[in-house]
């Protein structure tokens, strides 16, 4: 694709983030980047966090997985709305009764400080290698489809899109991400739409057509009942509710949003219309991987596979279609598409990060409106190095980007989710100090026990990783609690 016309397509793109970053900025308060002064219309914001839950990673490695996958990911959304169900009737409450801007408040009034900072030190971690995992996808694609042609190295391309977004986030944060994220949104499913429509429009296919062609070919197999495998539907389902509690319900980024709704009953209409608008986007994405492939498979493009038979740097095949295969539209559309994940997932993820450091770690609240102001710009700068310098580590990575980021969650989010259920759920109360050492020794012993189990009885853990990290980090907390007492 012509590179001025790609160059063109990011300027017009940045230019409609800039004005509603204006508009947004207009009469803000100093809470305003971190609470959109709880004003946001709640169809909004549920739309407008598709975008950020699907992110580069779905648009992009959704489609390609089911080359080696089939249809069984289906299997964890599946759970994953079941899991919006306990944050919607469960977690949004709660967050809404203590008036929390950082959910890991919560914490702090069950346990102790020790834990609060663990908690939220954990999510720091956590936030920190998803959102950068996330942007080193859509950071290659853009290097492929522009700043190679123009000689721009790897790194000066993330810099330039860190840069960008921190000058439409900057002034007024969540503020103008519930907004921006809607534009995106819309951008990154009409890219999937168009793209089907180009491929069902090149093959001959009417809708009907293109729906018989996916539900009848070998990738469409939803279920497995296989118990060693990593797909099996009851380790899909189960990790597909624990990690959307941990990932969405104990997630700062996502539950900012929410929480910048006007009350909590609108919260909960936001989260209810979010979960089901997802599943169907997510299912549409599955369903174009199918059509890539078909459309590969007619047109004789040779596909790499490896020595067992599995196909190779699958996150490559809806680029390297949409951009080279397709059509200019088809490509134009892919871009926007791209453009529209890669910010909406970048940016809400580095305001969710400054949010979190600056309340949990600086006490930001009890702050002059100008040491606010400081404080909150120094985070951000720094937070946007730790993404750089974590892209950089995964620069030369390869394949199934999804799947890498849902197990890194497992162990990441696993003590959080263990945190969360022992204290929403009983009144035992615990040993602070002793926590941080808990919800490191389990992540490290699950891991420990994934092995053990792979290597001497052939069973993957899979996405169920979580659930064992959770079950060790309650365990442990028993072992620390405080007897006679109750919190």
């Amino acid at each position: 694709m012509n590179p001025l016309l790609v160059l063109a397509i990011i300027s017009i793109y940045f230019v409609l983030l800039m004005t509603i970053s204006y508009f947004t900025s207009r009469n803000r308060s100093d809470e305003s980047y971190f609470t959109g002064d709880r004003q946001s219309p709640w169809f909004l914001v549920a739309f407008g966090m598709v975008g950020a839950g699907l992110s580069g990673v779905t648009f992009v490695s959704l489609p390609g997985m089911v080359g080696n996958n089939n249809f069984y990911f289906y299997q964890f959304i599946l759970g994953n709305v079941v899991g919006y169900l306990f944050i919607t009737f469960v977690l949004i409450p709660l967050y809404y009764r203590l008036r929390l801007v950082s959910i890991y408040g919560y914490l702090d009034q069950r346990y102790g400080v020790k834990t609060y900072k663990t908690g939220s030190l954990f999510f720091l971690v956590s936030q920190s290698f998803g959102a950068a995992l996330r942007l080193l996808l859509a950071s290659k694609i853009l290097q492929f489809a522009l700043f190679d042609k123009l000689n721009i190295p790897f790194p000066i391309t993330v810099i330039i899109i860190l840069l960008l977004v921190w000058l439409y986030t900057n002034k007024s944060g969540i503020k103008t991400i519930v907004w921006t994220d809607t534009l995106q949104t819309t951008f990154l499913v009409l890219g999937a739409v168009i793209t089907i429509y180009t491929i069902t429009s090149s093959l001959n296919l009417s809708f009907s057509g293109a729906i018989q062609q996916v539900t009848e070919h070998k990738y469409f197999e939803v279920f497995n009942w296989e118990n060693k495998s990593s797909n099996n539907f009851f380790k899909q389902f189960i990790a597909g509710i624990l990690v959307a509690i941990a990932m969405i319900g104990l997630d700062q980024n996502m539950m900012q949003k929410t929480l910048t709704c006007k009350n909590q009953w609108d919260a909960q209409k936001n989260t209810l219309t979010y979960s089901l608008i997802l599943a169907i986007t997510q299912f549409l994405f599955l369903g174009l991987g199918i059509l890539l492939y078909i459309y590969a498979e007619n047109n004789g493009i040779a596909l790499a596979v490896g020595e067992n038979g599995a196909l190779l740097d699958t996150d490559n095949l809806f680029p390297d279609l949409a951009l080279n295969h397709l059509g200019v539209f088809a490509g134009i559309s892919f871009l926007l598409g791209i453009i529209a994940a890669s910010f909406s997932s970048v940016d809400s993820s580095l305001t969710a990060l400054t949010t979190s450091f600056t309340y949990d770690f600086l006490d930001i609240s009890h702050k002059s409106s100008a040491d606010k102001k400081r404080l909150k710009n120094w985070v951000l700068l720094g937070f946007s190095a730790v993404l750089f310098l974590i892209i950089m580590l995964f620069a030369n990575s390869k394949g199934d980007v999804v799947s890498l980021i849902f197990k890194v969650a497992g162990y990441t989010y696993g003590p959080l989710l263990g945190l969360y259920m022992l204290g929403m759920f009983t009144k035992i109360a615990v040993k602070d100090k002793w926590v941080p050492l808990i919800c490191v020794m389990a992540p490290v012993l699950t891991y420990l026990l994934s092995v053990f189990f792979a290597q001497n009885y052939n069973f993957d853990f899979g996405f169920i990783n979580i659930a064992v990290n959770a079950g060790l980090t309650i365990l442990g907390l028993l072992l620390v609690k405080r007897k006679g007492e109750i919190a």
